[in-house]
């Protein structure tokens, strides 16, 4: 099933300069809980743990923008990531990194959803891809390296989180505080 999946979503034509990779992830929690942490493009800091801060810009459609900030021991403080792709039906999450002080130059990832069955109980396969380009003075395994282990972490927070809402038995809630400049706070 994992190699359908990354053929059917995961299929990033890099080019010469560019390295990709899809990275998977079996969770000990049923779909819907992963699927209320991933899609909330406004609140990544929810399971990504070297996000600090996030504001969105617009309306959580298609094109909308986050302002991330990134936690100390990152060579970055800034992402602005775009939204390419929300599909709740799906569950499907595409970004793009349109700027921030950091070396990811045109990266963009997908990250998909997939119910499964794990122990005998509902569990959740995540794939992750990303295409980026490779930065002057490092190689293609170099930048592989380094994305793979920022997303593992990631997935693998992903997963803690995501069980432990299990455990206590729910999704997270949309909550969202717009300020009088049409931002998202969280």
């Amino acid at each position: 099933m994992e190699a359908q999946f990354i053929e059917r979503y995961h299929s990033h034509q890099p080019s010469e300069h560019q390295c990709s990779s899809s990275l998977v992830k079996h969770i000990k929690a049923p779909v819907d809980i992963v699927w209320s942490l991933v899609r909330r493009f406004d609140q990544p800091q929810k399971y990504k743990p070297f996000i600090s801060r996030c504001t969105v810009k617009g309306d959580l459609t298609i094109g909308s923008v986050r302002e991330v900030n990134v936690k100390s021991g990152l060579p970055a403080t800034t992402s602005t990531e775009r939204l390419e792709l929300l599909d709740d039906e799906e569950h499907i999450l595409g970004i793009r990194i349109v700027g921030g002080d950091h070396r990811l130059k045109n990266y963009s990832s997908v990250i998909t959803v997939h119910p499964e069955t794990l122990d005998g109980r509902p569990g959740t396969l995540v794939i992750e891809s990303f295409v980026v380009d490779v930065p002057e003075g490092n190689t293609k395994e170099e930048t592989c390296y380094f994305v793979k282990a920022l997303i593992n972490c990631n997935l693998k927070s992903l997963a803690d989180v995501s069980e432990r809402m299990a455990m206590q038995g729910g999704v997270l809630p949309v909550s969202v505080n717009w300020s009088s400049s049409n931002q998202i706070e969280i």
